[in-house]
């Protein structure tokens, strides 16, 4: 006699498969993650844009700033809102204040030559300043000042969400490491800041427009562009 193994099993297995909608819908059209990706991009843009706005608003509506005497808007920023390289200078000049745009004139065409050195495009970076305003006669910002606009400074980075930060420039420096002494000490050494748990490298070189008045520094930029193409290579960062 022959006995029947019985699959205790199969009562579940049917019972599973009559609950399952089988009201399936396929398409044969291959899914396109480049459009997607795009798509994604293009929403996290328009995110961005809308955060740099409600951020304008805000920074444009301080009272008792003796900067925005000179300033008929702030100068939040321009260039690419998805680089993964930000790039923040000391303050916009009148230059910058009449165009709209960041590192215009001299300081702009050296700041391109220093960036296409190390085969970078400056309209594929993002560009801004630490305080937003442009100081009367083009003062150096008191520590009140870039203290009052680093809170301004640091929620714009955490918008951009860039994956480096080059500090161009001791008030830079001041803003966002806190350290306030001489730029020659701490230029040219990777630091890291934490924003939104995330950790972010970051480089303090010279000013542009540092550059023009004391050209023979240049050179010490240039060890520090070689430092910045070295870790955007590591970090298999595309720009």
């Amino acid at each position: 006699m022959t006995k029947n193994v019985l699959n205790q099993n199969g009562k579940y297995v049917q019972e599973l498969i009559n609950t399952i909608d089988t009201n399936f819908r396929f398409n044969n059209k291959p899914i396109n993650r480049i459009k997607d990706n795009e798509l994604k991009k293009a929403l996290e843009g328009t995110n961005k844009q809308q955060k740099l706005i409600n951020l304008k608003n805000r920074i444009n509506s301080i009272e008792n700033c003796n900067l925005k005497g000179s300033s008929i808007d702030p100068l939040i920023g321009n260039g690419n809102i998805n680089s993964p390289l930000m790039i923040v200078g000391e303050a916009p000049g009148k230059e910058e204040i009449i165009s709209g745009q960041s590192f215009q004139g001299d300081t702009g065409l050296l700041l391109k030559k220093m960036l296409i050195a190390i085969n970078i495009k400056i309209e594929e970076a993002y560009l801004t300043y630490t305080v937003n305003y442009r100081p009367p006669e083009d003062r150096k910002p008191s520590s009140h000042e870039i203290k009052r606009y680093a809170v301004f400074l640091k929620e714009h980075i955490s918008i951009i969400n860039p994956k480096l930060i080059i500090l161009m420039g001791s008030t830079a420096m001041e803003a966002v490491t806190g350290y306030s002494g001489k730029i020659t000490n701490e230029r040219g050494k990777w630091k890291e800041i934490l924003f939104k748990d995330k950790t972010i490298p970051i480089m303090i070189t010279f000013n542009p427009s540092y550059l023009i008045r004391f050209p023979e520094n240049k050179k010490f930029s240039w060890e520090d562009l070689k430092k910045i193409k070295k870790k955007i290579k590591e970090l298999n960062i595309k720009i």
